[in-house]
């Protein structure tokens, strides 16, 4: 039996043909992007493409499948790549350590992207980026300060509500013109407690549910494609 059998015995051959037939690009491999990253490798996309500038900290340990005592100060996407292919070595696995903003040149053009980027002006480049070049995406707004996993929903951009990053985000839409996606967010009210900083808590239950949503999203639209 092969290390897809389980998955292929649900989703039959010819799900997993159009998987490992796939690319996926993943823009932030921390504490939501890890689990995308985990649960594509796991599931059989051929190709992923993993964008990061980040290194693993020991305070990402609490929340990131990347982050272990071995591999604090290195690389995100570095370490992602050895754990892809420690998963299934038959993954092509491109890792980008850099920051995607507006300038950001890169030549691919993968059939699904996850968007689990933190910083608001970088969302939106990646946003024009993908509506550039026709690229099929899911954002992840705001994962930390909540505790609720049931609080959780995927829905168009226009209809979130509660999340602070998602009324960033909605304004921004509204103004650049930018055509309905989905996202993953939390209608749970935040936590009100905010280190110095600006530092937010933030947990494993939640940030991992929202990455596995968005993996979810991604297999059945590659899937059903």
């Amino acid at each position: 039996m092969d290390r897809l059998h389980r998955t292929r015995l649900l989703l039959g051959d010819n799900a997993i043909e159009k998987l490992q037939g796939s690319a996926v690009m993943i823009v932030g491999c921390g504490a939501v992007g890890s689990f995308a990253v985990e649960a594509l490798a796991r599931i059989g996309i051929g190709h992923l493409i993993l964008i990061d500038f980040d290194t693993v900290e020991e305070s990402n340990i609490n929340r990131q499948l990347f982050a272990l005592d071995s591999t604090i100060g290195m690389p995100k996407v570095d370490v992602a790549a050895m754990r892809i292919h420690d998963i299934n070595p038959n993954i092509r696995v491109d890792a980008l350590n850099l920051f995607f903003d507006a300038n950001t040149q890169l030549a691919y053009k993968p059939d699904f992207v996850i968007d689990a980027i933190d910083s608001v002006q970088s969302k939106i480049a990646l946003y024009l980026w993908c509506n550039t070049h026709n690229v099929p995406f899911i954002s992840s707004m705001g994962a930390a300060r909540k505790t609720d996993i049931h609080a959780i929903k995927v829905a168009p951009i226009s209809k979130t509500s509660v999340c602070p990053l998602a009324a960033k985000i909605r304004r921004i839409v509204r103004e650049q013109h930018i055509p309905e996606f989905d996202v993953v967010y939390s209608n749970e009210l935040p936590d009100k407690n905010v280190a110095a900083g600006r530092v937010f808590g933030s947990i494993i239950t939640i940030t991992g549910t929202f990455g596995l949503i968005m993996a979810d999203y991604c297999i059945k639209h590659i899937i059903k494609s």
